[in-house]
């Protein structure tokens, strides 16, 4: 069992940064690889970044490529999240996630463990 706590949520202007952040607990975190997935309101849960467990292989969708930057510290058992340059539509509730399997798009049957989730609001 995996759990997972996402954090760095908030309120930023169009245009500025935030960093989320999921501290994982349980066992073998490193031997996961992650994901971050999004879900805005009325909208189907979406994909948006993994990272293989060993940090070489880090996927993104097109919609974020060149904004955000995901990573992980697998000492800390935490993975990252950097997100710049945001937009009104980067709205949406973001989820941490330990995964089955990693591509380029992950699926969401790829997903083993799901975190809460925390809010991000971009406002124009």
């Amino acid at each position: 069992q995996v759990q997972l706590v996402e954090s760095g949520g908030g309120l930023v202007q169009a245009g500025g940064s935030l960093r989320l952040s999921c501290k994982a607990s349980g066992r073998s975190f490193s031997t996961y690889a992650m994901g971050w997935f999004r879900q805005a309101s009325g909208k189907a849960r979406e994909f948006v970044s993994g990272i293989s467990w060993s940090g070489d292989i880090t996927p993104y969708a097109d919609s974020v490529k060149g904004r955000f930057t995901i990573s992980r510290d697998n000492a800390k058992n935490t993975v990252y999240l950097q997100m710049n340059s945001l937009k009104p539509e980067d709205t949406a509730v973001y989820y941490c996630a330990a995964l089955r399997w990693l591509s380029d798009v992950v699926p969401l049957p790829a997903v083993q463990y799901w975190g809460q989730g925390t809010q991000v609001t971009v406002s124009s």
